[in-house]
């Protein structure tokens, strides 16, 4: 069905992105490709859909695939039947319909007399009633165009799927929908997703690096365990060229030790026998390069092992090495922070929320607010941190400090570089060398500390971020994540796990990656209604 052998793709300026890519897929066959951002796996997919040529080696498709794209905006002055490719289908329809019944029309309709049905019914599983075909895809939330691109795969029924980040954009109900018919559907399929909920529905994971791509034969938790193993063969083998680099330092001294002993005593000997001084240079030279070829031999031996273990510590995966450690939140746990009562918000005349809302929120407080897109998930949090006044009600707020990471990251300056965001948060006045420390401590080494934030992402803003609240050695009190694994690779979406898990304050956080908030421990749960 799809064969892909010794692929690369470089960009218009010549960078290689990726080479050697070979992936073969079977009917049926369902493969997570995951992998650091940055590495390719959009741009392959737009290769394998026929969007994008690559710059060498062969790809046989033999079907239609059907690309539900991550970024959508390219699709906005369509309307849903452009953008679902059925506009050509519906316009015959309707030329016969009002008695054009050319050989034309009825060749492009190919007897598909229910699209529209078809398209409602599809709709309606995707919780889209109020949908038509011919309003513009402009008009539509980011879960909405989501969700027409989805439904599209039941109105095409493709028998090859390529999914990039499908989830990404879909409040619960729409997640659940989505998994349930990953789990019935029989075609073939290609998933690129950090979702890892969604990953452990397929039946195999395939990891893409620059240098090709290795499948692993299960789904995302069996991949897990099998890195989990690599790793740790990894760590003996490092371990094991360490002391291979110890042992042969020791044998080195050794031996150079036992030679000089031997030149030493066979110096004296020559002398004591007068041997002529000549002969004595002639032999203290030789004895000299001998020694000097002992040397070579080992120094040699000691490049070829660290060699060997440099390349071992290049396999390592740097994020997994990051430690961090946010400090701890001033506040005694258990003391409220803010309380709401009775508020509500309105858009013109509309109130946002069916019933008035009311909360506390408590030092060490972990809440995660859920609710349907548009269900004023993140007007709440702005009403809560005085960005905005509620309509009606009241909020008490305690002095607190906090941090809100948005999903655009807009707490960045995106025309600062890497260092001079760094030293916007440099308040306790740190050394520029201890600036520079922790920014390499965080993966910024010197040659990225000019690039400007805006070409950083999103896993890289997100690290940027966390150094930069290292930096400023203030723990907020409050910290609040706003759908923060959208825009992240599953190892940055670790790494921000962790310092979550070791945060002492209160957080708030708006997601639907459930994999995510029970690793970072979340106890409360606020669903929001309209």
């Amino acid at each position: 069905m799809l064969s892909l052998q010794q692929l690369s793709y470089k960009h218009p300026n010549s960078d290689l992105l990726f080479n050697n890519i070979n992936l073969h897929i079977n009917s049926q066959e369902k493969i997570a490709l995951i992998g650091n951002n940055g590495v390719g796996k959009s741009t392959l997919l737009r290769i394998i859909s026929g969007e994008l040529s690559q710059s060498a080696g062969s790809k046989q498709v033999n079907v239609q695939p059907y690309y539900v794209p991550q970024l959508t905006a390219q699709f906005n002055e369509l309307t849903i039947a452009q953008a679902l490719g059925i506009d050509h289908k519906l316009k015959a329809l309707y030329a016969i319909l009002e008695g054009d019944a050319t050989a034309e029309n009825f060749n492009i309709l190919q007897d598909d007399w229910g699209l529209e049905d078809r398209c409602r019914d599809f709709f309606a599983q995707w919780d889209l009633p109020e949908i038509h075909l011919t309003q513009k895809m402009a008009n539509l939330s980011g879960g909405q165009k989501a969700k027409i691109l989805l439904a599209g795969i039941q109105i095409h029924q493709p028998r090859l799927i390529l999914l990039d980040e499908p989830s990404n954009h879909l409040d619960l109900d729409s997640k659940k929908t989505l998994y349930n018919w990953l789990r019935s559907s029989k075609d073939a399929m290609i998933v690129v997703s950090h979702d890892r909920t969604l990953l452990n529905l397929l039946d195999d994971t395939a990891e893409m690096t620059p240098n090709g791509i290795k499948r692993y034969g299960g789904n995302y938790r069996f991949y897990e365990s099998q890195k989990e193993i690599e790793r740790h063969a990894l760590l003996h083998d490092i371990h094991a060229q360490e002391k291979a680099v110890r042992v042969a330092k020791e044998k080195e001294r050794e031996t150079i030790e036992r030679q000089n002993r031997l030149n030493n005593r066979g110096q004296k000997k020559q002398e004591k026998a007068g041997v002529a001084r000549i002969m004595m240079n002639t032999l203290r030279n030789n004895a000299e390069k001998s020694t000097s070829k002992i040397k070579s031999v080992h120094q040699e031996k000691i490049g070829e092992i660290r060699s060997n273990l440099h390349e071992l510590r290049n396999s390592q995966s740097a994020l997994d090495e990051i430690k961090i450690d946010l400090g701890n939140s001033g506040f005694p746990q258990g003391k409220r922070i803010i309380k709401a009562e009775d508020i509500n918000f309105k858009y013109r005349t509309q109130k946002l929320w069916e019933e008035n809302i009311n909360l506390q929120v408590l030092s060490g407080d972990r809440i995660v607010l859920q609710g349907k897109n548009g269900s004023g998930k993140t007007t709440l949090i702005k009403l809560l941190l005085d960005h905005l006044t509620p309509s009606q009600g009241n909020i008490q707020r305690h002095n607190f400090t906090s941090i809100y990471l948005d999903q655009e990251y807009s707490l960045m300056a995106s025309n600062l570089s890497i260092y001079d965001q760094a030293l916007q948060f440099n308040i306790k006045a740190l050394p520029e060398h201890e600036i520079k420390t922790r920014l390499n401590r965080f993966l910024f080494g010197k040659d990225d500390w000019d690039k400007p934030c805006q070409l950083l992402s999103g896993g890289e803003k997100m690290r940027l971020i966390i150094c930069c609240l290292t930096i400023k050695q203030q723990t907020p009190d409050l910290i609040i994540l706003d759908e923060p694994t959208n825009n992240l690779d599953i190892q940055n979406i670790r790494v921000l796990s962790r310092v979550i898990q070791n945060y002492s304050g209160t957080l708030i956080v708006i997601s639907h990656d459930e994999t995510f908030l029970q690793e970072i421990g979340v106890h409360k749960t606020i669903y929001l209604n309209t």
